[in-house]
């Protein structure tokens, strides 16, 4: 509860003056601006589309992602928050892609190279068979 200084009389807060006060002889008062928290900017993905590029660059996505991620961060830099959501999100999907596809690829050599070792331990034991001759 404030006083004022002229005339000595208890004041609560956010009320109106009374009668016959006046706002010279009251404390200045205190504004306090208090602005919103911003929301943290969108991920641009950069070092993950970077790491795409140069290890698993199937069909270029790795490439296009870091395109994706660098035009996300330009627009990270000139605050357009909502242009680098859009572009970040495009190179996490391609990310994504490029992952998949990487991973199936490999499954796939792995496979072909089982498969061959196979089929060629087959040839050369069938193969001996026959220089070997029937005994």
């Amino acid at each position: 509860v404030e006083r004022s200084r002229s005339s000595g009389l208890a004041l609560p807060p956010y009320e109106p003056l009374q009668e016959g006060l006046s706002m010279e002889g009251l404390p200045p008062s205190t504004v306090v601006m208090v602005e919103p928290s911003r929301a943290l900017p969108p991920r641009d993905h950069l070092l993950w589309s970077l790491c795409t590029m140069l290890y698993g660059n199937v069909c270029c996505l790795g490439f296009m992602a870091l395109v994706f991620s660098v035009k996300s961060r330009d627009r990270k830099v000139l605050g357009d928050y909502s242009g680098a959501l859009s572009y970040g999100s495009t190179s996490k999907y391609l990310n994504i892609t490029a992952l998949l596809l990487n991973i199936f690829l490999v499954v796939v050599v792995i496979a072909l190279i089982a498969s061959g070792t196979i089929v060629i331990a087959k040839y050369f034991n069938s193969e001996q068979h026959h220089f070997d001759g029937p005994t």
